[in-house]
């Protein structure tokens, strides 16, 4: 699932980096406090944590050295090469949020950044009931990820990006399937989990979902 946004990171690997740390100012507030995100999301895990889309590895690198054991799931080739290349011990495999090799170990948490976007909500649905049935009884999930407060402040959004000039960030924020709190709340709940929201910049919410 998600997997028609693979080849874009073909082209994004090289700058992506820079992308996030702020330099290129068209994405600057959708990466806006991109560390403190991250470590976020990495104080939240525990026990062993499959981590989806790792990137170029950094919030693996925050996990690991928290003392997580991560496996990490990456459906794009350079990605998966590129942070091999960083972690050489860490387990990463071939997967997408819905399609990837499960430890033998109970999963007690399910990670991501700035990629559960790249599914449908009925995709994101399939996705969370899926979570149920793996997670162990403990099991969480720690996602942190571009959505909107309504529809109304989705077109809110992409009439500011318009007004800014920031025709790029535009066509992926219409491209790409960026949901409400309403929509992403309501999926949780129906797969059984209580889930807590905190918005950390002007795109991205950390979205915190335990078994109920």
């Amino acid at each position: 699932m998600g997997r028609e946004f693979v080849e874009i990171f073909d082209e994004w690997i090289d700058s992506y980096d820079e992308s996030v740390s702020g330099k290129d100012e068209e994405y600057r507030e959708v990466f806006a406090g991109y560390d403190d995100i991250l470590q976020k999301v990495a104080d939240a895990a525990q026990g062993l944590t499959v981590e989806f889309g790792v990137g170029t590895g950094n919030l693996t690198e925050k996990l690991l050295k928290k003392g997580i054991k991560v496996v990490g799931i990456e459906p794009n080739a350079a990605m998966r090469a590129h942070t091999k290349q960083r972690f050489p011990e860490l387990q990463i495999e071939d997967g997408d949020f819905t399609s990837f090799p499960l430890p033998e170990e109970p999963v007690q948490t399910l990670v991501s950044t700035y990629a559960f976007h790249h599914l449908t909500d009925e995709e994101k649905k399939e996705a969370v009931l899926y979570y149920r049935k793996v997670l162990s009884e403990d099991g969480q999930v720690v996602f942190a990820d571009t959505m909107f407060e309504s529809d109304i402040a989705r077109k809110k959004q992409w009439e500011k990006v318009g007004a800014q000039g920031y025709i790029n960030l535009l066509e992926d924020l219409k491209r790409e399937y960026y949901t409400t709190k309403p929509i992403m709340e309501a999926l949780f709940q129906e797969a059984g989990f209580t889930v807590a929201f905190t918005q950390l910049n002007d795109y991205v919410w950390l979205i915190h979902a335990k078994k109920a």
